[in-house]
């Protein structure tokens, strides 16, 4: 498309990329369409099917509902993608609440994130469990004072685990599932 080879257009779309890491615009479907000219939510749409339940979250989420633990998903995904993954996943029924960051005006990245999520989400840092598979947003997790952060080390299940960064990790959920339910 537009006249460029196939490696020319993804050193553009890298470049692209790499100027907006750490941004809400790196999440932002809006964003990366007008950018692009490209209308990425139907493009996400078309391959939707590559969206999974990661194994035993749906367990992880059952076990800590069943303990009286509030569970929110708090995520940089674009209000569409979220919508997008929320349906095929069909993950809601699980959780007790879902903050997304372009709500709030600031990706996961910057600490004061979390000062923000506390006014729409009150929670108790020292208490809060955070899981992810961003170095960097754990990160500015820590940096606000949450205490109990674990990574995902294998975000795609299709890809290779990843480096632990310097934080707790786990492959998949049923490292925190009470005994025997794993």
């Amino acid at each position: 498309a537009y006249g460029l080879s196939r490696q020319d257009a993804r050193a553009q779309l890298f470049a692209r990329y790499q100027r907006m890491e750490g941004t809400l615009q790196w999440y932002c479907i809006d964003h990366w369409s007008e950018e692009l000219g490209l209308d990425i939510a139907l493009l996400k749409a078309e391959v939707e099917q590559l969206i999974s339940v990661h194994p035993y979250v749906v367990d992880f989420l059952r076990a800590m509902g069943e303990q009286g633990r509030r569970r929110v998903l708090v995520t940089n995904a674009h209000q569409k993608s979220l919508a997008l993954k929320l349906k095929r996943t069909r993950l809601g029924g699980y959780l007790d609440g879902v903050v997304c960051a372009h709500d709030l005006g600031l990706p996961k990245e910057v600490p004061l994130f979390w000062e923000k999520l506390q006014q729409v989400e009150p929670f108790n840092p020292q208490r809060t469990l955070f899981v992810d598979d961003s170095p960097s947003v754990l990160a500015s997790a820590r940096e606000y004072g949450i205490r109990w952060l674990l990574r995902v080390l294998k975000p795609d299940t299709r890809s290779p685990a990843r480096e632990a960064g310097g934080f707790p990790a786990i492959h998949d959920f049923s490292e925190l599932l009470p005994s025997g339910r794993g």
